[in-house]
C-alpha cells in the first residue's frame, strides 16, 4: 500500500516542501496536509484481494486570496495518475485561512 501512497506524497512535494501526513509541519502562511481515510473499492476473486482502491483527503491552507498552488497541485494530480475531487473550498474566520480540500483515490495492486 505505501507505494501508492507515495505517488500522492510526491505530487504534494512537487507544489511545495511544506506537506504534512496525518498533521502539519509548519503552519506558516501556506501549508498542506493529507491522509488516506482507507479503502474504497476492491476487486476479490477466488477468496483473494485482487486489487484495492485507497482514499483520503489533501488539504491545502493559505492566507493568499490569489495562490495558485491550488491550480498547480491538481495539475499535479493527474500528472501523477490518481483520481481526485476538489470536495470544498471555505474561508476559516477564526484562523484567516482560505482552505482547500479535495479526496483522493489511488489504485494499490496487492
Amino acid at each position: 500500500m505505501l507505494s501508492c501512497l507515495e505517488r500522492v506524497r510526491d505530487a504534494l512535494l512537487s507544489v511545495t516542501e511544506n506537506v504534512g501526513h496525518y498533521e502539519a509541519m509548519e503552519q506558516t502562511d501556506k501549508y498542506c496536509v493529507w491522509a488516506e481515510d482507507g479503502e474504497s473499492n476492491s476487486i476479490n476473486s477466488d477468496n483473494r484481494k485482487e486489487g484495492q482502491t485507497i482514499e483520503g483527503t489533501i488539504d491545502y491552507y493559505t492566507k493568499d486570496d490569489d495562490d495558485h498552488a491550488p491550480d498547480a497541485f491538481q495539475s499535479a494530480f493527474n500528472d501523477a495518475g490518481f483520481a481526485w475531487t476538489l470536495n470544498k473550498v471555505q474561508y476559516e474566520d477564526e484562523t484567516r485561512y482560505i482552505h482547500y480540500e479535495w479526496i483522493f483515490r489511488v489504485e494499490n495492486q496487492p
